[in-house]
């Protein structure tokens, strides 16, 4: 359990008929998603679900522990093809593939593979069989949720999943007679240090000194500085700032070259990667999406409140991303260009992204 649960009381929902019946009549007065629902309502997205339990629409799984969703994602290698999904607040991504088996340490692990995610399995608290009537027909899904009742990640099976192999792993790890979920309130975020406080001079040489793009998060944490606070610190040599409408301009780009990229989107129990082309990109209203066969990003631009372009030494040579931050100061979505395991960085990606107006070459 989140550690809000322990120092903070649940949130009142209320009984599910009373909370469905407000939902439906929600859903007449408009097409409302389940998420856009829960937040018409003031309640997590989870407390949906956790009412549809009482219909029969939803049930709970036999999963709460780190242990137990790790079994869980080795279930989902015998399924076949399925509909992953990790959001945010602001970006949205989907990939469809197969489900390789997960390597997992503890409560953190990973599943590489077309479907390819990294995961922190202490945020992986209540899980649900979803069955839900669509336009286009019948569909069903397991979606997992952290305890404040966000989502956290979800599969859902398409016309190329194994139905037989998903509805037996559902049935399997049904939990009929769980207890009902509680849902904690969010803790606040924590404040950034005044700048002042940071030791600058340490953080720019351990920056300089990465041997390993993935270290970066270690170094924040070392010298307790937030993401979007080291690249205001970091200068123009490290992290050059650049126009929202600059990842457009990189999607655009990379689509017209054929230039594959890796996406990154996350949320605090998991990230999920697309390495590949990106082919099709279209512009709906504030939403910049990808609309790929495979791969779908649906992106808030107008929640882009600071952008970076963002170069980060290794032992193969520097590693530039460009790095999206909402107002509250988190990275909801990266974009590097794609390499090979080992292998160094495209020149062409190098190019594009250090091309952006205003992102002089760092």
């Amino acid at each position: 359990m989140s550690m809000a649960g322990a120092t903070s009381a649940p949130l009142a929902i209320g009984p599910p008929d009373a909370l469905l019946a407000r939902e439906a009549e929600l859903r007449d007065g408009g097409s409302y998603r389940m998420r856009d629902a829960a937040t018409a309502l003031g309640v997590p997205e989870a407390a949906l679900l956790e009412a549809r339990r009482s219909t029969g629409a939803a049930r709970r799984l036999q999963a709460e522990t780190p242990g137990d969703y790790g079994r869980l994602l080795v279930a989902l290698t015998v399924v076949g093809e399925v509909m992953a999904l990790t959001r945010n607040e602001s970006c949205v991504h989907e990939k469809h593939g197969v489900f390789a088996a997960p390597e997992i340490e503890g409560a953190m692990g990973q599943v590489v593979g077309e479907i390819d995610l990294r995961v922190f399995l202490r945020h992986w608290r209540y899980g649900y069989v979803l069955d839900e009537d669509t336009a286009s027909g019948p569909r069903r899904s397991l979606q997992i949720f952290d305890a404040h009742g966000i989502a956290v990640h979800k599969i859902f099976a398409t016309a190329a999943t194994d139905a037989e192999a998903f509805s037996r792993l559902a049935e399997a790890s049904s939990a009929p007679d769980a207890t009902p979920a509680q849902f904690f309130p969010e803790p606040a975020p924590e404040a950034e240090r005044p700048d002042a406080e940071i030791d600058r001079e340490g953080l720019l040489a351990g920056w300089d000194a990465l041997a390993h793009s993935h270290e970066f998060l270690s170094l924040l944490r070392r010298f307790g500085v937030g993401r979007a606070q080291a690249m205001r610190l970091g200068g123009l040599a490290r992290a050059r700032p650049v126009d929202a409408s600059a990842v457009e301009l990189v999607l655009e780009g990379a689509a017209s070259a054929a230039l594959p990229i890796m996406v990154f989107v996350g949320n605090r129990g998991c990230v999920q990667i697309h390495s590949g082309p990106v082919e099709r990109i279209k512009r709906m209203g504030s939403w910049l999406n990808v609309l790929d066969p495979r791969f779908n990003l649906h992106l808030r631009e107008d929640r882009i409140s600071a952008a970076y372009v963002v170069r980060k030494p290794s032992l193969r040579g520097d590693i530039h991303s460009l790095e999206l931050f909402d107002a509250g100061g988190e990275c909801f979505c990266q974009i590097f260009g794609a390499r090979p395991p080992g292998g160094t960085e495209r020149a062409d990606w190098r190019e594009l992204v250090t091309g952006l107006p205003g992102a002089v070459p760092c």
